[in-house]
């Protein structure tokens, strides 16, 4: 009766409903379809991704945080594409990874390049899988400075610096370092370059001798480092996955689930972008003391 007096209306909820039914299906098989299958039921391996210039650790603390308390997560693979970072930051990760091994095994899988910080963070792992090509190794710590002191004076400009005392200004970029500074720069950076070492050696139970004759900066392919002792096995991310998933007990097929990012507003999404390309830019540009390996380095 109410499809005959209202046909129109009547065909609107009939085709509203039909409408909204597709929404739901669709969003529930992309739910299932996204990487790793992050709906599926059983046991998993979680991946992590260290992509780029590694400038804060929240988010992969987090990330790590949320995988070692999760019971259907039995290992974790953090994958690493990265030429290192900020010494304070690569120091957080590896922490969270020796924290999560007591719990939880993790394989840190190397892609393209782990050097520096990324190796820093990989050595805190239960094991190492590196492609026979992955550039790594760079243990070592840098800090880098530019003098634009000739240039100012070409344009005409005097700096005038007014500090609380005689080192509040070292790397200035405006007048010329004194041997006093570089000495105190450089008993930073050895200091600094020695938690790298240890860290390492803890990580690896490698002799701390043995681990401070490779880190003079030089890279090693995945193949040399293999050699040395820095890498266990050569492979892919799925041998990384498949090693982690036996260590981990799983039988059988091994599914996998990637770490969310965290949710925010497209505006403090692109703020945070922001950032983070800015931070990214303060590593890279010098500066800062950083476990980083940067082919353009001067």
């Amino acid at each position: 009766m109410f499809s005959r007096r209202h046909p129109f209306l009547f065909f609107t909820l009939i085709f509203s409903g039909i409408i909204a039914t597709t929404i739901v299906l669709v969003s529930l098989l992309i739910l299932l379809g996204t990487r790793g299958g992050e709906l599926a039921a059983g046991e998993r391996v979680g991946i992590i991704e260290i992509k780029g210039v590694i400038s804060e650790a929240e988010e992969i603390v987090r990330n790590l945080k949320e995988f070692r308390e999760n019971e259907s997560i039995k290992a974790i693979v953090i994958r690493i594409d990265s030429p290192g970072g900020s010494v304070g930051p690569s120091q957080e990760i590896y922490r969270a990874i020796r924290k999560t091994i007591g719990s939880k095994k993790v394989i840190a899988s190397m892609g393209a390049i782990a050097a520096s910080g990324g190796y820093y963070i990989a050595a805190g792992a239960n094991g190492i899988v590196a492609n026979p090509g992955t550039i790594t190794g760079s243990i070592g710590v840098i800090i880098g400075y530019t003098n634009f002191q000739e240039l100012l004076k070409k344009i005409g400009l005097s700096p005038i610096v007014i500090k609380s005392g005689d080192f509040k200004d070292i790397g200035s970029p405006v007048r010329d370092m004194t041997d006093e500074e570089k000495a105190l720069l450089q008993e930073f950076v050895d200091k600094t370059k020695r938690q790298f070492v240890k860290a390492i050696a803890d990580g690896r139970k490698m002799d701390l001798t043995e681990v401070e004759t490779l880190a003079d900066g030089r890279i090693f392919t995945g193949q040399e480092a293999k050699e040395l002792g820095l890498v266990d096995r050569l492979g892919n991310i799925e041998d990384a996955v498949e090693w982690a998933g036996k260590l981990g007990g799983i039988e059988g097929k091994i599914d996998t689930v990637y770490a969310k990012p965290k949710k925010m507003s497209w505006l403090r999404y692109l703020m945070d972008s922001v950032f983070k390309i800015m931070d990214e830019r303060m590593v890279t540009s010098g500066g800062n003391p950083a476990y980083l390996y940067n082919s353009n380095s001067p």
